[in-house]
């Protein structure tokens, strides 16, 4: 046990990442089942699907489980009262401050952790009271810090600013990972991508194998005038690159984006006009497994990766 597990209460100290498209009561069930802690993603739900995941969540794993929700959520305020009513013990908030909910969340005894790019974000999570901060670097998919920050550089730094338990995401998915966030200074880890592409995952079947054929070089960050966000290279990514490398005005920008882009590509399996949103460590994910073999694979690699360790004198 770590303070991770301890504060979660799991068994490995694994949390899978909040995806938009990907991360709804199947997933989240399966990992909290497998020992890890699964989050049930709201970003991409309205308010009444998310209430239908959450209870579906709650009748499928006796075990803890909680949610991800971007403050720059249309609906928030309807998503936090879901959560109230439906006691919701854990929730990891992103994409806004941190003084907006946790005040309010934690009355409820609920525990609140926080996602951050860069340090001064992580001190400001401290201050208002979060248990604890998800440091994630550059390397991951979806939306991504400005500055471009590697998880490596990133987690010592983080480190050295807060006293609060750390998850370390962004380019996480094996145990040799695990075990190198951890000699960062992390107690814990989120894993996205790998769990994007399991079996439980909602995403689209096509965006799956799009993610398991892919190899090195083959995602970047885009739309850094709008928003940061790690993308697979499709048609919908050559657009972006053309507009970009023409001085595309930010309004630009936002007609190419439009509306449902993200759900065209990663939930409807669209793989041409879509947006398709996913980590650098796709490049080793090589196949579609459930989420339970997952968790059982990154500990065995942990352990294995920890015993070469131990073997250099």
């Amino acid at each position: 046990m770590n303070i991770i597990t301890k504060l979660f209460g799991i068994k490995y100290p694994i949390i899978q990442a909040g995806m938009i498209w990907c991360s709804g009561w199947k997933l989240a069930s399966a990992v909290s089942n497998a020992g890890g802690l699964g989050l049930i993603g709201s970003g991409s739900m309205h308010p009444e699907t998310f209430l239908e995941h959450v209870r579906k969540c709650k009748n499928a794993t006796s075990k803890p489980f909680g949610v991800n929700v971007p403050l720059l959520y249309p609906q928030i305020d309807e998503i936090i009262n879901i959560i109230l009513e439906e006691g919701v013990k854990i929730v990891f908030t992103s994409a806004g401050s941190p003084k907006k909910y946790t005040s309010v969340l934690k009355e409820k005894g609920i525990t609140v952790v926080h996602v951050v790019s860069g340090s001064k974000f992580a001190v400001k999570c401290q201050e208002a009271g979060v248990d604890a901060v998800v440091a994630e670097g550059f390397e991951a998919g979806g939306h991504n810090g400005i500055d471009e920050t590697t998880t490596m550089a990133l987690i010592p730094m983080v480190r050295e600013s807060i006293n609060l338990p750390l998850i370390a995401a962004g380019g996480i998915g094996t145990g040799a990972g695990m075990l190198a966030a951890f000699a960062l200074g992390a107690d814990g880890v989120q894993v996205g991508t790998r769990f994007a592409a399991s079996e439980e995952s909602s995403a689209h079947i096509d965006f799956k194998k799009m993610i398991i054929n892919s190899v090195e070089g083959d995602t970047k960050l885009m739309l850094k005038n709008i928003g940061p966000v790690r993308l697979l290279k499709n048609k919908f990514y050559k657009d972006v690159e053309k507009a970009e490398e023409t001085c595309a005005s930010v309004d630009g920008l936002k007609e190419l984006l439009g509306k449902g882009r993200s759900k065209k590509g990663m939930f409807e399996g669209d793989l041409e006009e879509g947006e398709l949103e996913i980590g650098q460590v796709s490049s080793l994910v090589k196949e579609i497994q459930p989420a339970g073999k997952v968790i059982e694979e990154i500990v065995k690699e942990y352990n294995e990766a920890l015993g070469k360790l131990k073997m250099v004198k």
